[in-house]
């Protein structure tokens, strides 16, 4: 109930994931809520999200946020703009949509599709390589037989 009607009240202007072990040691990431009750024109009834949980450099048991990757989430952020696979805009009718969940990974998705080749391709590649292991096994057969 809270967080609904701080959504409707558009009191949030950004929420940025950031990775794992940066706040502490402790495995959860973490996320940064900003919030402006006096938003710019173009900036109402919208909210950023930030997944910058790929932004990080990993040392020892803890990972850090270089000068890079905050540039990066400061800049995205500044210009209030959607870079593909790290940040998007959504207005209060879609967080409405989603339970008012913003969890930015929820919205932003960085995984790769992966592109299948079709089977009949890979069938015809099982025959060829059975063929040629059954060749193997003659030829092998043959020298074992001449010893």
């Amino acid at each position: 109930l809270i967080r609904q009607k701080i959504v409707e009240d558009d009191l949030i202007e950004s929420i940025i994931l950031i990775a794992e072990k940066i706040i502490s040691k402790k495995s959860a990431p973490a996320v940064i809520i900003v919030f402006n009750k006096y938003k710019t024109k173009e900036r109402k009834g919208k909210i950023l999200l930030i997944n910058a949980s790929k932004e990080f450099k990993s040392e020892k048991n803890k990972n850090i946020l270089t000068q890079e990757n905050i540039q990066k989430i400061v800049s995205v952020y500044k210009n209030f703009k959607e870079v593909e696979k790290f940040s998007k805009i959504i207005t209060l009718d879609e967080a409405k949509k989603t339970d008012y969940n913003l969890s930015p990974s929820r919205f932003i998705n960085f995984i790769e599709e992966e592109n299948f080749r079709p089977i009949s391709e890979i069938k015809s590649e099982l025959n060829k390589l059975e063929e040629e292991i059954k060749n193997i096994k003659e030829r092998i057969d043959k020298i074992l037989g001449n010893i």
